[in-house]
């Protein structure tokens, strides 16, 4: 045969292909012990914990891989030590839980990696202190990379005061916390992971304490996640962070959460940027309570019953830039009654908050609401365009608020532009036409209605 470009690589092609279908054959290479010959037995019924135990053990103390081949392999209790290094074939390698104490779990370890492994927890319990199918505590560096996890009775993945990857992962059918949970971790990377129908949560970053956690969550898909535990916002979110400052929220996919997209809950620094949203329950993108400092840029939201919320004065929430955002299709259909809630609105802002560049379009109430009752201070709301709503702008001008510009925004398809409200009650007209005279701290200038 004559040797040409083309042949070269038709040839070499198929030996690259049917090398990297087996990542047991691949690390091989790179040497490893091979569990199926140190009797580990694809198909058995009993319970291989323990064998599986002695051969992690075996090459932990000499820092070598343990290559898993293709079958099913029932174990419980594997607990990893301070150096491992588990290794399976994609999609092919399976262990599945046997019942007992724990899945697999690591503690105080300095590095524990897997890879191309599915693990099948079959819903069944795990005891308190492991808290999913795989708990990982205390380890100076981690990487999951290309594992599948399911059936999940708690968790699929937690990890806790941490460092490391979760990556390119998928988790699906944790009934418990989350698909995937971070507990007071010391810099993680959550990232290309597929997370679906989990019951209460998609990805969970929290701190028990507030305080820096800097976890990066980007490229993920998270979708179908439902609110089993009930509640009004705790939970049946996709992304949630709760306490953990210096989050980054970047160019995710979520979709179809009974509640928020993102929600961010005391974290401040935070940033929620360029990621796509749609059909949330409630509010798709919420950064509330006591946090200082969001940016809130380049999504898209689409669905929900609330666009964006930037709340909680109340509890000390302030200081936010939102920019740039593409808000539409916003419903009061909300999963609850609360009259302290305004639903069918774009963007919500109370303190220190500048408004801009956002495209808001079919919002069934209001563009975007301003304030609650006294809670409104120095917002500016400038370059925005709102389209096909009742009402543009909803500004609070009950007693004690502070500064509010309202300059230069594009109104279209609306009934009033901007209007006064005490609470629930409308006490003005429309201060496009009728101006701000009645209300010093108020500026409304430059706008188009039409």
């Amino acid at each position: 045969m004559t040797l040409n470009r083309r042949n070269f690589l038709s040839g070499t092609g198929a030996s690259i292909i049917a090398l990297s279908s087996s990542s047991v054959a691949a690390r091989a290479i790179g040497g490893g012990i091979n569990a199926n010959s140190e009797g580990l037995r694809a198909g058995s019924t009993s319970d291989q914990g323990k064998r599986l135990q002695q051969i992690i053990d075996k090459a932990s103390k000499t820092n070598q891989a343990v290559l898993i081949e293709p079958g099913r392999y029932k174990i419980s209790n594997l607990t990893l030590p301070k150096n491992t290094r588990l290794y399976g074939t994609n999609g092919a390698s399976i262990l599945e839980y046997a019942g007992g104490e724990h899945f697999i779990y690591g503690e105080n370890a300095d590095h524990i990696e897997l890879d191309g492994l599915k693990l099948d927890g079959g819903l069944l319990p795990v005891k308190d202190y492991a808290e999913a199918n795989l708990g990982i505590v205390n380890t100076k560096h981690l990487s999951i990379q290309n594992c599948q996890i399911t059936n999940a009775s708690k968790s699929g993945i937690e990890t806790s005061k941490s460092a490391g990857r979760i990556s390119k992962n998928k988790i699906d059918t944790a009934v418990g916390t989350a698909g995937i949970v971070g507990q007071s971790n010391t810099g993680m990377m959550i990232s290309d992971n597929v997370v679906s129908e989990c019951a209460n949560a998609g990805i969970l970053v929290y701190r028990r304490d507030v305080g820096e956690d800097n976890t990066i969550i980007t490229n993920n898909r998270v979708k179908f996640i439902s609110a089993v535990k009930g509640g009004t916002g705790q939970y049946g979110n996709g992304i949630n962070t709760w306490q953990a400052d210096g989050v980054m929220i970047s160019n995710n996919h979520v979709s179809d959460c009974a509640y928020s997209t993102v929600r961010s809950n005391s974290c401040s620094n935070i940033q929620i940027t360029n990621n796509t949203c749609l059909r949330a329950g409630e509010t798709s993108i919420y950064s509330e309570f006591a946090f200082q400092g969001a940016l809130i840029s380049g999504n898209i939201v689409d669905g929900g019953a609330r666009g964006i919320s930037i709340a909680n004065l109340d509890q000390g929430g302030r200081l936010t830039v939102c920019s740039n955002n593409l808000v539409r299709n916003i419903h009061e259909n909300a999963p609850y009654r609360d009259e302290q809630h305004v639903f069918g609105t774009g963007i919500l802002a109370e303190a220190d908050i500048a408004i801009t560049g956002n495209v808001i379009e079919r919002t069934s109430r209001f563009g975007m609401l301003l304030g609650w009752g006294e809670y409104l201070r120095n917002v500016t709301a400038s370059g925005n365009i709102i389209r096909d709503t009742k009402t543009g702008f909803y500004v609070s001008v009950v007693e004690g608020t502070g500064q509010v510009s309202i300059t230069n925004n594009i109104i279209a398809k609306a009934s009033r532009g901007v209007v006064g409200y005490r609470w629930q009650e409308a006490v003005t007209g429309d201060m496009i036409k009728e101006g701000t005279r009645k209300y010093p701290n108020l500026s409304v200038a430059g706008n188009r209605l039409s």
